[in-house]
């Protein structure tokens, strides 16, 4: 049976060497890694500027748009701890305006200590059945005129402009001493 040319599959490569090119040892010595395009970074430094909305990321001082708060995407869980720290980005298809934050730099051991301290200790746990809210100094539960404070010693306060205590149970008031009125 006879193989056309057009009937193959496979189509015939040819490598046009340079006249000064006559073996492929020297071909494999060269570097054969594809060239940037000029202006093209590759990775970048940033600075967390705080969240948006929609909890994404806004990140300043990224070359060329040094005073511009820009929304990222990020592959690392930030946190509000992280707000004024090293970022490093890179860009979705060189567009300086579609960064993605790649790591956080550390900082030295002194710089985190410090942060540590002055970041609020408040942790939400949510499952299936309960919530639970965690502060350091209290809590404050507030929509329109009604508020719920708990505070670090043990206080509670409820104030409303109308407060309602309903039990299809026994309805128990215990205390050192109560008041009414």
């Amino acid at each position: 049976m006879r193989h056309l040319k057009e009937d193959d599959p496979f189509e015939e490569l040819s490598l046009e060497l340079e006249p000064s090119t006559t073996d492929f040892s020297e071909l494999s010595r060269r570097d054969m890694a594809p060239a940037r395009p000029s202006g093209f970074p590759t990775a970048a430094r940033a600075r967390l500027h705080g969240f948006d909305l929609g909890d994404r990321p806004l990140i300043v001082g990224l070359p060329g748009l040094a005073d511009e708060i820009v929304p990222a995407q990020t592959t690392v869980s930030l946190q509000q701890a992280h707000i004024g720290s090293a970022l490093v980005v890179i860009f979705d298809q060189g567009d300086l305006w579609r960064p993605i934050v790649i790591g956080v730099l550390q900082e030295s051991r002194t710089l985190l200590a410090r942060a540590a301290v002055r970041a609020p200790l408040v942790s939400a746990h949510v499952d299936d059945e309960r919530l639970v809210l965690t502060a350091e100094r209290e809590i404050v539960l507030k929509c329109g005129e009604a508020t719920i404070t708990l505070t670090r010693a043990g206080k509670i306060v409820i104030k409303g402009t109308y407060v309602v205590s309903r039990s299809s149970g026994t309805n128990t008031i215990k205390g050192a001493a109560v008041e009414i009125n």
